[in-house]
């Protein structure tokens, strides 16, 4: 992620980045009276706890950022609770795991019966979509500290531990094959919401309301990404493609670099929020998914046939690139 383009919009990444470390350290003091059953994923994309020796509870949580500015100043919240379920089954999908179930959280300012209800009924479309239950969550009115509302999740799926996915297996020459995103999902929110600022959201220039491009719910990729895990392709890595855009794969444990050389085209909100920010394109690709929303990671002989089965649901999937010996860097060709 690009430090520069976020301390201009306002947000300390590097902050961002200690605070975090020092939550984690704090949490590393932990002392239990048992061992652990935390498998060993620092920095992955969700968390595995073995509930015995065969099978694994995958862990994940996150939330729809400030994108919910967006909704409030359209007035529209029917988008944002898919964004919430989509945040949270896509990182579950990247250990391997079938999602199963979802609680949300909401944060409000003060209880909205049909705010709730908005809210309500993407949470539900979302759900159909990755087919997981949400069996409860939980409304906190706390006035004194929010002002409009916060959304976030947790989700919850299972995995055989002998097939969770790491990115261990990768080796150099593996394909990366791309999916594309419906849009900017739910991550960049500030810096495209800095750059936008001077023209409405009812400016049609893009050939729809910008307000509608921008909600445009974040992609659910659990059926492509499960199809391809129950088939006979070697499915070495998985990755999320959300803030620091193919960056995301250095997420993925092998000591591997990724070239991207035919990367997915950009839909045409990117290179307008690129023109009125001045903002680089290298720069454009650290910070947004710039039109690939997930990566999969395939050994190459098995490069056309995941194609066929993906491009059942995406048509425009295709190899983007390949991982390579040497450093751990993603580098565009």
């Amino acid at each position: 992620m690009s430090d520069d383009a976020y301390a201009r919009a306002g947000v300390d990444q590097g902050a961002a980045d200690r605070a975090v470390e020092s939550l984690v350290a704090a949490l590393a003091t932990i002392r239990l009276d048992r061992p652990s059953r935390q498998l060993p994923l620092s920095g992955h994309y969700a968390s595995v706890i073995r509930l015995d020796d065969v099978t694994g509870i995958a862990l994940s949580t996150d939330g729809v950022g400030t994108k919910l500015l967006i909704a409030e100043q359209v007035g529209r919240f029917d988008t944002v609770g898919i964004d919430c379920v989509a945040m949270n089954v896509n990182d579950v999908l990247c250990v391997g795991a079938e999602p199963l179930a979802m609680l949300d959280y909401i944060a409000i300012e003060t209880a909205d019966e049909d705010l709730c209800a908005q809210i309500g009924s993407g949470l539900a479309r979302g759900a159909e979509l990755a087919q997981v239950e949400i069996p409860g969550g939980e409304l906190a009115q706390l006035g004194e500290l929010v002002r409009g509302f916060d959304i976030a999740g947790a989700c919850f799926g299972v995995v055989k531990l002998a097939e969770v996915v790491d990115g261990s297996a990768i080796e150099p020459g593996d394909a990366v094959l791309g999916l594309p995103s419906s849009g900017l999902h739910s991550n960049g929110f500030t810096l495209a919401r800095r750059a936008l600022e001077g023209i409405g959201l009812d400016d049609e220039r893009l050939g729809r309301p910008l307000g509608e491009i921008l909600l445009e719910p974040t992609e659910i990729y659990v059926g492509a990404v499960r199809e391809l895990l129950g088939s006979a392709v070697d499915v070495r890595g998985l990755a999320h493609i959300t803030s620091g855009g193919l960056g995301n794969l250095l997420r993925l444990r092998a000591e591997v670099g990724y070239e991207i050389d035919d990367p997915l085209p950009p839909q045409p909100v990117f290179a307008l929020i690129q023109e009125l920010a001045s903002t680089p394109e290298q720069e454009m690709y650290e910070v947004f998914n710039m039109g690939c929303g997930f990566c999969c990671v395939v050994a190459e002989a098995d490069c056309e046939a995941a194609l066929a089965l993906l491009r059942g649901h995406y048509p425009e999937a295709r190899r983007i690139g390949a991982a390579t010996a040497g450093t751990r860097a993603v580098r565009r060709v």
